[in-house]
């Protein structure tokens, strides 16, 4: 009988735990519960109806679609460090901004104390875009002595049929003809980065928006104005 006893024993304190285990531990089933009379009602807002923005306009970028890549892990490594065009209105130059001390023909260096920026423009999807939303274009011309030499020779040439574009004797580019003025609809050709390390003033960088060094421009629609220096009158067609 002992021997009996040794070999229902565990058995009999197996089923003893498991009966133990359901008792009293049966999930609570989920009761739906209005809200009282007169409670406030949660003020949640209407969830929002974001446009969607094109990526690319045919085969050039956006300027918004090209710097939502650079931020994006995703896409990043497709225009980081890349050759590619972009599309897009010019906002804005640094051209009237010249100081009046770098304004002068090549050949001759700037005043002591003379400490220009390099010649910028910015392009934005819109006319009107605001400097936050646009992209700088850098590498188009190293100086504006470059770019005062580039005017003399476009406007001696306006009427001729054989018109070469004005080479920048520093860097050995081909400057823009014409030359980038506020107003103008464009597709640039160039390297696609963070960052523009080409000049000797030192590195720019813009890790939000990007900069595009320049390596070709085309014209889709012109400014109405011609890109001028302070203190420079361009010849009018």
């Amino acid at each position: 009988m002992l021997a009996v006893n040794r070999i229902y024993a565990p058995v009999a304190v197996a089923a003893l735990a498991l009966g133990l285990a359901g008792c009293g531990n049966e999930e609570a089933k989920y009761q739906p519960k209005t809200a009282p009379s007169g409670a406030p009602k949660a003020n949640v807002p209407d969830v929002p109806n974001v446009a969607k923005k094109p990526i690319k306009a045919g085969d050039a970028y956006t300027v918004w679609g090209v710097s939502y890549y650079l931020r994006n892990r995703v896409h990043t490594k497709e225009v980081a460090g890349q050759k590619l065009k972009i599309t897009g209105w010019i906002t804005k130059t640094n051209l009237p901004d010249a100081p009046e001390c770098a304004v002068h023909e090549g050949g001759k260096g700037d005043p002591e104390g003379c400490n220009p920026p390099i010649p910028t423009f910015w392009l934005g999807d819109e006319k009107n875009s605001g400097e936050k939303d646009t992209i700088k274009v850098l590498g188009w011309a190293s100086n504006y002595a470059q770019l005062y030499d580039a005017m003399e020779k476009y406007d001696k040439e306006r009427d001729d049929d054989d018109k070469e574009p004005h080479l920048d004797t520093y860097w050995g580019v081909e400057m823009p003809m014409p030359l980038p003025a506020k107003g103008a609809k464009v597709t640039v050709e160039g390297t696609y980065s963070t960052t523009f390390t080409k000049s000797t003033k030192g590195t720019e960088a813009d890790p939000i928006m990007g900069i595009l060094s320049y390596l070709k421009l085309e014209f889709v629609e012109p400014s109405p104005e011609l890109a001028t220096l302070p203190g420079v009158e361009r010849k009018k067609k």
